[in-house]
């Protein structure tokens, strides 16, 4: 994790010093719009049994600027695809979920080309399309839906007046029930680490 964050932020650096040296001020009532991908790391030892595995899928997000500094964002993407494996790494089921987030975000460098924010929010976190193989086959899988706390860390960085780039880390706590033939097998504990990169537009 450790090489992961500090490659996203070399990465915010490099861009940072190839941007345009105006700064693009963030105003009361402004919108962002950033879309992009988002890479998916579970915690790991899920659970006694099975494992979730990492996955990628496309995600966006809408910011609305309360305050010069203060910004509201919701958080929604395409499904993310997991497989879920038995600890000796065989697959036996996969499953998709939906993590819409709710957040809080402040921004304490609203005018500068480099704009970092931290935010504070609420996941709700919906699995579905749970299949099972190998030693599964057959048996019902049902993973339960999940409320948990968010967080995350991220910058802009300013392309145009418009246009800019955005790198973000997040975590969640997401924890579901998972059943097998509605007999309870106890939690997974996913809560996992996620890795954004996201182009964006201000209006």
């Amino acid at each position: 994790m450790n090489m992961k964050i500090k490659t996203v932020l070399c990465t915010a650096v490099l861009l940072t010093t190839a941007a345009a040296n105006t700064a693009m001020a963030m105003d009361q009532g402004d919108w962002l719009v950033r879309g992009g991908a988002s890479y998916i790391d579970p915690k790991s030892n899920n659970h006694d049994i099975v494992s979730v595995d990492s996955a990628t899928s496309f995600t966006f997000n809408v910011s609305y600027f309360m305050t010069d500094a203060w910004a509201v964002e919701l958080l929604a993407a395409w499904p993310f695809k997991h497989d879920i494996e038995l600890l000796d790494g065989t697959k036996v089921a996969e499953t998709k979920h939906l993590p819409p987030t709710l957040s809080i975000q402040y921004h304490w460098a609203p005018d500068s080309v480099l704009q970092p924010y931290v935010g504070v929010g609420l996941n709700f976190t919906t699995f579905f399309s749970e299949d099972t193989y190998g030693a599964l086959e057959g048996v019902d899988l049902d993973l339960g839906n999940s409320w948990g706390l968010a967080g995350e860390i991220g910058a802009d960085i300013k392309l145009s007046d418009s246009w800019f780039l955005n790198l973000n880390i997040r975590y969640m706590d997401i924890e579901t029930k998972a059943k097998l033939d509605g007999e309870s097998i106890g939690k997974v504990d996913i809560s996992p680490w996620i890795y954004g990169g996201n182009v964006g537009f201000r209006f």
